[in-house]
């Protein structure tokens, strides 16, 4: 996932100069936790030993919940990552989508490498000739867990970086 050069005051936090709440940050971190959890099961199907997206998952909860550092969460991110490397297809980007919600807790702007991930995950898990279907319900799916308080900050983060994110948020 490539983030733009200038970032967008409203995924910075206050404390750093942004408009980002540290709740609104913390709703961020577990809507792409979510997210990556829901395909997670394409990665541990393919690599039921491989603890390390599932890790990333639960240490963005744990850092929402106060109980790691954000460069823990952020470390178990890069983890999730390299377990995907190696792979292709649904499990790749499975593993890759709980790497990046991992890394929400370093920078809010991560949340849609998560999304976008789990919405390429669910695509290539599909039969042949429904990977768009799939696809869309997905990105479905993910909009209906969207909290009310970021909502409508996630809806224009998506129409903004829809294009460099594979336009997966067409749904």
């Amino acid at each position: 996932m490539i983030l733009p050069k200038v970032r967008d005051p409203r995924f910075v936090t206050i404390r750093r100069g942004g408009t980002l709440t540290d709740a609104d940050h913390h709703l961020l971190a577990l809507w792409p936790a979510a997210c990556a959890e829901h395909v997670l099961d394409l990665f541990e199907s393919a690599q039921p030993e491989d603890p390390r997206p599932r890790e990333a998952i639960e240490h963005a909860r744990a850092w929402v919940r106060g109980e790691v550092k954000m460069m823990q969460a952020r470390a178990a991110g890069g983890h999730a990552m390299g377990a995907a490397r190696d792979l292709r297809g649904a499990a790749r980007h499975a593993a890759y989508a709980a790497g990046q919600a991992g890394v929400v807790a370093h920078v809010a702007a991560h949340e849609l490498g998560a999304a976008a991930y789990a919405i390429k995950a669910a695509r290539a898990a599909a039969p042949k000739g429904k990977s768009e279907a799939a696809g869309r319900l997905e990105c479905q799916w993910q909009r209906d867990q969207l909290p009310e308080a970021i909502r409508e900050l996630v809806l224009d983060d998506q129409r903004l970086w829809n294009d460099i994110c594979w336009s997966v948020f067409d749904c």
